[in-house]
């Protein structure tokens, strides 16, 4: 009996000393690490064609962003900006007029200029940013701002790009602004199929106004 009172004191003594011993907060796991995004290269982001970008019809305006490639010739390759001027400027070819051209037409004058140096260029052109042309929705809209405009829109269809409208939009009275021109359209008429004539297609420069 005395050696298992004994025996028990020491159990208990040992198991007070470690009650008593101040808790070591366990060690921090080390974080795994973060898997790494896998972003596409460079090349295949220019390369990724704006959306309904006709290249056979679309005309090039000033500020528009194009994507000049040649193939196998990355240095005559690249992104540029068509200034003010309408031009351009090109490794070799230098300036180059661009406004007023479609990317086909625009990629066979490069092709040409390029034949003086280069043996059988391969050259396409392609608009990256439309900023030429453009319209304005403004009001009671979702979402207004400046669109751009790359191929032909009609009202009813420039308003639903802008998200449809606000609570208390007037729906029968939007006006087109067009230079001096004013333009009337009701919402309300168009959807039940009257008075289609007033949705028009909409030309650069024309606001939207949705009270």
């Amino acid at each position: 009996m005395q050696r298992f009172g004994a025996a028990a004191l020491v159990v208990f003594m040992a198991a007070a000393q470690m009650a008593a011993r101040p808790q070591q907060p366990p060690a921090p796991r080390e974080p795994e690490p973060a898997k790494q995004a896998v972003e596409p290269a460079p090349a295949a982001l220019a390369e990724a064609p704006p959306a309904a970008v006709d290249p056979r019809t679309y005309i090039i305006g000033p500020e528009d962003i194009l994507l000049i490639r040649v193939w196998r010739e990355p240095e005559h390759s690249g992104l540029v900006t068509v200034r003010p001027d309408g031009k351009i400027t090109l490794p070799l070819i230098g300036d180059i007029q661009a406004a007023g051209l479609t990317p086909d037409k625009l990629d066979a004058e490069v092709t040409n200029a390029l034949a003086k140096y280069i043996n059988n260029p391969d050259v396409i052109v392609s608009v990256q940013a439309v900023r030429s042309k453009r319209y304005y929705v403004t009001g009671e809209v979702n979402r207004p701002g400046a669109y751009p405009l790359v191929t032909p829109v009609t009202v009813l269809e420039a308003l639903t790009l802008a998200g449809g409208f606000r609570d208390f939009a007037n729906k029968k009275n939007i006006t087109i602004l067009r230079g001096n021109q004013r333009f009337r359209f009701n919402y309300n008429d168009v959807i039940k199929g009257k008075n289609l004539s007033q949705n028009i297609v909409l030309q650069h420069g024309d606001y939207i106004i949705v009270p």
